[in-house]
């Protein structure tokens, strides 16, 4: 079975003509089906209802398609808790009965494995109008732009990852997403090997975390890590491979995030040594849509 490092090196071109491998093609396909989870769920939601409810509904669509393991089991944030407002400890990670309002944000985070293929998305929306989350979302773009164009340049993970605080600072922001574990902004995924029986632990499945923690051993010995963090262990380039990117803003109680997937190939020409696996996802759609309207 070829490794996501290999997939990503035979692939050139750009993100909309480029003609994937059929491993690129298999990650692409279960994170488009994740996107789709989270539009359908996004949809359903109205007040009253809980994280624990909205996570739940996120399993449920997900298993009616075929899906059997997690990288992790999804998630589901509301209110001031998507910017992680007083998360001290990881269990204030799990979903709640919290309850949403109108005007509330929400974020949907899943990371479901189909056929053997790991995706790992976050959506972000809110129920009704909200100026600030709006802002938030289009400030976005600047950051998924930044942080393709600094891989290209195969500046350290850490540099990047210092950049992207930078740019927070000045857009009035605060980091968010070194709220999560190590801090991390992103973390390697790779193929799962299919099992009748696919445990979890703490909400994360046990295949998927025995791949990164093997990630980690082998990159421990080698000089580099399969977490992207502000900390020394990620000061090298990017690893060739795939890379759930996951830059999260926060502006008091309101916060905002993309996640999907990076591909960094050993390519020597810019162009094709990272690109995003796909642009057809709803904030790139958005986006697009706010340029064409302006």
């Amino acid at each position: 079975m070829a490794s996501a490092g290999t997939a990503a090196g035979a692939a050139a071109g750009t993100a909309a003509t480029r003609e994937l491998t059929e491993e690129l093609r298999g990650f692409r396909e279960v994170q488009r089906l994740s996107y789709a989870c989270a539009e359908a769920v996004a949809a359903q939601l109205k007040p009253g209802v809980t994280e624990r409810e909205a996570a739940r509904m996120q399993r449920e669509w997900l298993y009616e398609r075929g899906v059997r393991d997690w990288f992790h089991r999804p998630f589901a944030w509301f209110g001031d808790r998507t910017a992680f407002v007083d998360f001290k400890i990881p269990l204030q990670f799990f979903p709640t009965n919290r309850r949403l309002e109108a005007g509330m944000p929400f974020i949907l985070d899943m990371a479901p494995v189909h056929k053997g293929y790991t995706a790992d998305i976050g959506y972000s929306g809110c129920l009704g109008l909200n100026p600030v989350h709006d802002k938030l979302l289009a400030d976005l773009k600047d950051h998924r732009e930044l942080i393709l164009r600094e891989v290209r340049e195969r500046r350290t993970l850490r540099e990047i990852y210092e950049d992207v605080d930078r740019l927070m600072v000045r857009q009035g922001y605060a980091n968010r997403h070194r709220a999560y574990p190590f801090g991390v902004i992103a973390h390697k995924i790779d193929r799962v090997r299919e099992r009748r029986w696919a445990p979890t632990l703490f909400g994360f499945g046990t295949q998927s975390l025995k791949g990164l923690a093997s990630d980690a051993l082998h990159g421990h010995r080698d000089g580099w890590s399969p977490l992207w963090s502000p900390y020394k262990f990620s000061d090298h380039p990017p690893r060739p491979g795939l890379w759930a990117v996951e830059p999260h803003l926060g502006f008091r109680g309101t916060g905002a995030k993309f996640e999907e997937i990076l591909v960094v190939t050993d390519s020597r020409d810019p162009e094709q040594s990272a690109f995003w696996l796909d642009d057809d996802l709803p904030h790139v759609r958005r986006w697009n849509e706010e340029g064409t309207a302006a």
